[in-house]
This record gives structure tokens, sequence and C-alpha cells, in this order.
């Protein structure tokens, strides 16, 4: 395993217990954002994931993590939408974000997020060699199997979750 002092330690725990080997990757927290990442220290985006958190406009409040590569965007208005049985969604903010996972934007990842959050990914970032995840914390992302997603409780592999970017 690797460095876990590194990472956030909720999440350095959901990566062990889940027995998933993963490699952390130290980054300058000004460049912890997907896109400035990728470009500072190349990796492509494409084998980058994005942890999104959406929440519904209207009561009863519905949330979800969904996570896409940083080459494509979250489909909202189709088929997530139709996924969750809502008429609106919207990205959560920053705060709303934070509060809710305990992690700062340019960290979030799919680890350490509450148990009865619903998980979404898209199924073209299971067919990856890897994919780069934030740790929890701006400092540092996690490389890991993308097949290892597939041991996170509730996790439900969507086609057409992601669409390409414009």
């Amino acid at each position: 395993m690797a460095d876990a002092a590194a990472i956030e330690p909720r999440v350095s725990e959901s990566l062990e217990r889940l027995n998933i080997d993963y490699e952390v990757l130290p980054c300058d927290p000004a460049f912890a954002d997907t896109a400035q990442f990728c470009e500072k220290y190349g990796y492509p985006p494409a084998n980058s994931g994005n942890t999104i958190i959406v929440a519904s406009r209207k009561e009863p409040r519905q949330v979800a993590a969904c996570l896409v590569t940083a080459s494509t965007r979250l489909d909202v208005n189709r088929t997530l939408r139709k996924l969750m049985g809502v008429r609106r969604l919207s990205f959560a903010s920053a705060e709303e974000t934070e509060a809710l996972t305990g992690m700062a934007i340019g960290g979030v990842t799919m680890f350490g997020l509450p148990d009865e959050l619903p998980k979404y990914v898209d199924a073209d970032v299971m067919n990856l060699t890897y994919v780069i995840l934030g740790s929890g914390v701006r400092s540092s992302k996690v490389k890991i199997a993308p097949a290892d997603l597939a041991k996170l409780p509730g996790l439900q592999v969507v086609s057409g979750l992601a669409m390409e970017a414009s």
C-alpha cells in the first residue's frame, strides 16, 4: 500500500478496508483541480476522474456522487436526472460538497463518502488501465485500477453517465 498519511484518513481507511492497491501522487494544492493537475503533472484527462456531487433542486432533497473522466462531462439533464427520478438537478456548491463529504473541491473522491450516498460511475471509466482520483485532500491524488471501484458498496456502473466534452 502507499503512504496513507498523505491522504484523508477516511479515504485511506476505506481503501484499506476494501483491500484496494493504490499509489499516492503528491501534488501542489494550487494544482489540485483536475485540469490544472493534468497539465502540470502530465497525466491525460481521459485517465483522471472527477467526482462530482449533484443534488435535486426540490424537496425531498436527493444527493449523489458521480464519477466521470476529465475528458467528458456528466450528463446531468438526461441520464442522471432519469436515474435519480427527479425533474431538476444541479451541481452541489463547494460549501455543500464540503459539508456533505468533508472534502474540499479538488480532493473529492468516491472513497470515504457516507454509505447512504448513492454512487454512480460512468461505464467507460471501468475500461481504463488506471484512473486518478482525489484523495480527500488537495495535496495528493490516488491512482487505482478502475476494477477496484466495483468493491465500493452500492456503487452503480452506468452507461451514458458521461458524454463527450464540447
